[in-house]
């Protein structure tokens, strides 16, 4: 007798009896929420993601625990419907959540290697030499820092502008650790803030608007009440920014690769083109993307078919100046210019992340959890309650598996309801530093400076600006409600 075979013989052993919600056809579903298999489930899963939250101090990448506890969470359940005689019911339930992952995957994945192709073209680095030579004093570097990166998150991810900007404060304020612990909170929030309304700027909205919930255009509703979760914890912060100017920073020049500025224009030109095949042709996202991987993929071959004239001077279009080319790889580095390098340094990692918690959140709901974590905190609580505690939950767990679980749950709720838990997981996460991978991030870049408790110490201005936020969309947006 095989492992399976005894596995399963050993859980009817066990199961207590089972309650039917519908037992025709391959809809059938079981409600497991009372049972054995359940209770496991729900047990691998806490344990898994205990193990996540732990990542940093066990050195275990997050993915791996996430990835098996799917596959655990999986097998049981398709052995208690083989059990009861519904060999393909789990079958169908499974492959409905690995479509929605497929989706995400392949949009994430083109975003990842563009984010990649920029970074290695030393778009970013242009960005931040130019921040650094300006002069400008702690206090207008703390604005410039936390204003670029709410704005350029909605289209970068917030992790890769949080540890842009944080590399900027790093640099310029090395000489006052009280500027850079005070600029890397500000970032955070900033980061975080942007993300909330843009499609492109979170996993959260990425995944509500490749659900067909709200439409591209519909999340820049959010705008203002973005604004205002950046602006008033920032405005507040702004006072205990040292005064004075930095020292100069001498260095050498960063210069943008041949080939950079155009790789951004590829770039918003493959969001435009998602954007069109979803809002025009009512085609997957996903699809757009991987059709602008194409793009890039050709101008790939152009820069490595034309890899000589790298030899050539190269000007930077942020300073004005020219200089040779600023690479340890070399003048000739456009020869080795390859798309799928770029494919193969995307955050793996994090993909194989959401994989883990999407199939096991997407598990839990077929088991019969979510439903009642929606009866409880959308029935009973209503709506709005239940939106703003979802993004106090994302400050301490993940917003993806708490968003994944809201959209599995499909509430019955207003267009500006949708809106208002889009914007609480998206910034709600700032309210710790462990409550985004920006915060996480930026704990492991300024080690010592930025720290849990130096973000804590702020958690109040920030929930301030998070309520602020919360009223503001409730007011701007009445309509919608």
């Amino acid at each position: 007798m095989n492992f399976i075979s005894r596995f399963s013989c050993l859980l009817f052993l066990f199961l207590p009896t089972l309650a039917f919600s519908a037992s025709t056809g391959e809809h059938t579903t079981l409600d497991l929420t009372d049972h054995t298999v359940g209770y496991l489930a729900l047990a691998v899963f806490v344990f898994a993601y205990t193990l996540v939250i732990f990542e940093e101090q066990l050195h275990l990448r997050k993915s791996k625990p996430v990835l098996l506890a799917a596959g655990i969470i999986w097998i049981m359940i398709a052995i208690v419907y083989q059990q009861h005689g519904f060999d393909h019911a789990a079958e169908v339930a499974i492959r409905h959540n690995f479509l929605e992952y497929s989706e995400l995957f392949f949009f994430l994945l083109v975003a990842m290697t563009y984010i990649n192709a920029m970074i290695e073209r030393g778009v970013f680095d242009a960005l931040r030499g130019w921040l650094v030579k300006k002069g400008f004093s702690y206090k207008a570097l703390f604005w410039l820092l936390g204003i670029l990166a709410f704005f350029i998150s909605p289209v970068a991810d917030n992790l890769t502008t949080a540890l842009i900007m944080c590399t900027v404060a790093l640099t310029v304020g090395s000489k006052s650790p009280k500027f850079v612990s005070i600029s890397c909170v500000a970032i955070v929030v900033g980061a975080n803030a942007g993300g909330a309304f843009s499609p492109f700027g979170d996993i959260t909205t990425l995944m509500v608007w490749q659900k067909g919930i709200v439409q591209f255009t519909e999340f820049f509703a959010l705008f203002i009440p973005s604004v205002v979760n950046y602006l008033i914890p920032a405005a507040i912060m702004h006072f205990f920014i040292p005064d004075g100017t930095p020292d100069a920073v001498e260095g050498e020049d960063l210069v943008m690769k041949r080939g950079g500025i155009m790789i951004v224009v590829l770039f918003l030109l493959t969001i435009v083109t998602a954007v069109s095949f979803h809002n025009f042709l009512h085609l997957p996202p996903a699809i757009g993307m991987m059709t602008g991987l194409a793009y890039l993929k050709f101008f790939g071959y152009y820069l490595k078919r034309t890899y000589h004239l790298e030899e050539s001077a190269t000007e930077n279009p942020l300073t004005g100046e020219i200089a040779g080319e600023a690479s340890e790889h070399g003048p000739h580095d456009s020869k080795g210019f390859d798309v799928f390098s770029k494919v193969a340094g995307a955050e793996w990692d994090t993909l194989f992340f959401f994989y883990g918690v999407i199939m096991a959140v997407g598990g839990l709901g077929f088991i019969g959890y979510l439903g009642m974590v929606s009866e409880t905190m959308y029935g009973q609580l209503g709506p709005t309650y239940a939106n703003i505690i979802v993004g106090v939950l994302s400050a301490i767990v993940d917003n993806i598996p708490v968003m994944f679980a809201v959209l599995t749950m499909q509430p019955d709720m207003s267009h500006g309801q949708w809106l208002l838990v889009t914007l609480t997981a998206g910034v709600g996460g700032s309210l710790l530093s462990v409550g985004s991978a920006a915060g996480v991030a930026l704990m492991g870049q300024a080690r010592g400076i930025y720290t849990f408790a130096s973000h804590l110490k702020w958690a109040p201005v920030i929930a301030l600006g998070y309520a602020a936020s919360i009223y503001t969309h409730l007011w701007v947006n009445a309509e919608l409600f």
